[in-house]
Parts: C-alpha cells; structure tokens; sequence
C-alpha cells in the first residue's frame, strides 16, 4: 500500500464502517464481492456506526468494561465493602502458571483504593500431590480445614502447564500507561489457613543432584503466636508475605511463566515484602495489570530446597500511581531500608545487576557521586541472595535509611 492510500484508509476510520468498506472498495483493497459479504454481515449485525469506547471506570462497578470482571461480580466475588473492594479467590479470578500482560482484567479500581485479595497456594494441587483434599486428609488436615476455594480451582481452573502458581488478578489501575511506576503498598497479609507446605522436587532447588525426590511436608501454623511448627523442638517465627507480586509483562511476551521473575515483578521471592513493605513495579501495559499469588508464611533467603512455608493467604493493598517516573527494575522499600533488585540466570550477573542498581539508586535519590555511591555500597549495603531456584535468581540489596542524616 502506498503512502497516499495508508492515509486515505487510516481516514475512513473515522467514519461510519459501511462508508469505510466502501472505500476499501474504491482503493482496491477488497473485490466486490468481499465488499457485498462485509456490508451484508454488518447489516445482520445493525453494526453501522462504530460502538462508542468508554474508558473502563471502578464508579460503577457493575458494568466496568470487561467481560471477565463481569464474571466475577456475578459470581459473587468481587464486591464493594466499606473497607473497599474485597476480591474473593474462585474460578473466574484466578488464572494457574502464567502472568500475561493482555489477560482481560478481572476488577478496575482508581489509584488510592484499598483492595483486598484471597488467594490460594499451589501446594496440594500439584500433579505429584493429587486433588487438594486427598493430599491434605492424607497429612491429617481434618476435611472442614480444608480450602474449599482450593478444591474449586483444583476442579475448574485449568493449569497452563507453564509453572506452578495460581495467581489472582490482573487488576486494572485506571491511569497507569506503559512508562508509569506501580507503587504497591502492602497493608496486610495474613495466611487463610492453619497450615502450610514445603516441597522439594525432582531436579529442583539449589542442590538438585543431591536431593532427588519429591517430598511435600505440611506444617502446622500457630497464627495467635505467629509461629510456624516445623517439629516438636522446632518453632520458626512467621514473616508472612507474597512471593509474586507482578504488573502484566509487555504483551510482545505472550503468556510467561510464572516461575521466572522479570523486569514486571513476578516471582520475585523477596521476604521483606511484608506488612508495611512497599514494592515499586514497571507499567508495561495499559491499566498496569496488577497479579498476586505464591503466599509464603515464612521463608529464609536463597529459598534454597525450592519452596518457602506455601500457604493461602489474604493480602490488604493500596496502589499508588507514579505517572511519568520510570523505572527499569523493580524496587522495594521497608520501613527501615531501600531495596534495590538484581536478577539474571547467572548469580553473578544478578550480583553485578544488584549493585549498579544501587549505585544508580543512590547517585538518583541522594546526590551522590557514582564514586561515592560505589563506597557507600560497599561500606553500608548489605547484599543478599533472594533465591537460587526460580531459573532467574535474586541479589537483593538492603540500604539501610538510617545512614542518610
């Protein structure tokens, strides 16, 4: 197509569609007879002007612009409380093994709006494991215990196959346009039942060739003492967060798996994601797309035999939209410290991601030389591993705020 033509057709978009196959027509671009097919079909349709295109709106909540948060509040869970929006885990808001970035979203919220969101672990619904109730009833998890919302996924959602994690959402975040930064605050986290799983896996973890079973141990957890009860003499103190927190991927990426984080977010497994924690994610995509899932009890760095303690979880949240600041990697903040992320393959790479994305952090927010900042990373921050076992691996880097007088 010449140039000349690109913007004759571009301009007959602005018009009815039948004046705009009439002029696909007059170009050249369709025969008569695909001309005839065409204005029959939107005859039969009563498709002669194009619909109007309303921006989707969380002011009314029943009619938000998508068909899959239509589903959702028709099934009941995803509804508006005074506490604001509360979205239940069920078939039509959860999605297994993938993060994509043109999911159609299954709730519009505005920034400033506080959203809770159940989900529900993978654990005791994988292929080695068998249907959720079996698996726990086997453990000695009583049948009233188990997650009635786990055996409904278990039965009705079907695993991509890509990884493992059932993760809830996308939500869309009116406002946020690719080129934005995601300001996710993390209110709360509590898990949704008294126990939790680690696993090891065939092939998995840090010492693959070492340990070559499958095993999945379930652990009591005593929520009133906020402690997970890994044997009689052994107590470990619960740190609950979510190990994916993830805006949708660029769509050029298609469906990803949900085990590799990436420059989204995603399985990122950092354990200071707690209550209180905000975690600074890269817009993408229009809308933002916001997922969570992975629920961990508690998890110690390098998350080395390939799981934490995973378990349901219900998380409070608050988004905030950071229109026009850009980021390249995610980032994280702690009451006490600023947290900057390197990831790759290669522990090394992420190493040397981890501390360039410091001393560009500290040359950006405090003044520094990139000399000084060099220093300063060596003198003060504290460079720690996340994880060796999702493929791509994790240095995160803890600058403490108390250093900065």
């Amino acid at each position: 197509m010449t140039d000349h033509h690109h913007h004759h057709a571009l301009g007959s978009l602005r018009g009815p569609y039948g004046q705009f196959i009439d002029e696909l027509f007059r170009l050249g671009l369709v025969d008569r007879a695909q001309r005839d097919v065409l204005l029959n079909s939107l005859r039969k349709l009563g498709a002669w002007r194009p619909a109007s295109i309303v921006p989707p709106t969380s002011r009314h909540l029943r009619h938000p612009g998508f068909a899959a948060a239509r589903l959702a509040e028709d099934a009941g869970l995803v509804r508006s409380t005074d506490a604001g929006l509360h979205i239940g885990a069920g078939a039509e808001t959860v999605h297994w093994g993938y993060l994509w970035g043109a999911a159609d979203p299954i709730a519009v919220v505005r920034p400033g709006e506080i959203v809770t969101i159940d989900t529900v672990s993978h654990e005791g619904l994988m292929a080695d494991q068998g249907d959720p109730a079996g698996f726990f009833s086997a453990a000695g998890i009583p049948p009233e215990a188990v997650l009635a919302q786990a055996v409904e996924i278990y039965a009705k959602v079907q695993h991509s196959g890509l990884g493992p994690h059932i993760v809830s959402g996308p939500i869309w975040i009116e406002g946020a346009q690719p080129g934005d930064t995601l300001a996710v605050h993390v209110l709360d986290v509590r898990p949704l039942t008294p126990y939790g799983v680690n696993s090891m896996r065939t092939g998995k973890g840090g010492l693959p060739e070492e340990f070559t079973l499958n095993r999945s141990l379930v652990i009591p957890l005593d929520i009133e003492r906020g402690v997970a009860r890994f044997s009689p003499r052994i107590e470990v103190p619960m740190a609950p967060f979510f190990g994916i927190m993830a805006t949708g991927p660029a769509r050029s990426l298609g469906r990803t798996s949900s085990v590799p984080p990436g420059p989204y977010g995603g399985n990122i497994d950092l354990k200071e994601l707690t209550a209180g924690s905000i975690l600074y994610l890269p817009v993408h995509v229009p809308g933002a797309l916001f997922m969570v899932g992975d629920g961990h009890a508690a998890q110690g760095d390098g998350e080395v035999d390939l799981t934490a303690i995973e378990t349901s979880m219900t998380g409070r949240f608050r988004f905030e939209l950071l229109a026009g600041q850009t980021l390249a990697w995610p980032r994280a903040e702690t009451p006490t410290h600023w947290i900057c992320l390197g990831l790759h393959a290669d522990l090394e790479e992420a190493m040397r991601m981890a501390i360039r994305e410091t001393v560009g952090f500290l040359v950006e927010t405090q003044g520094l030389t990139r000399e000084d900042a060099y220093a300063l990373s060596s003198i003060a921050v504290d460079f720690e591993v996340t994880q060796v076992v999702d493929g791509v691996k994790g240095i995160h880097a803890m600058i403490p705020k108390g250093i900065f007088v």
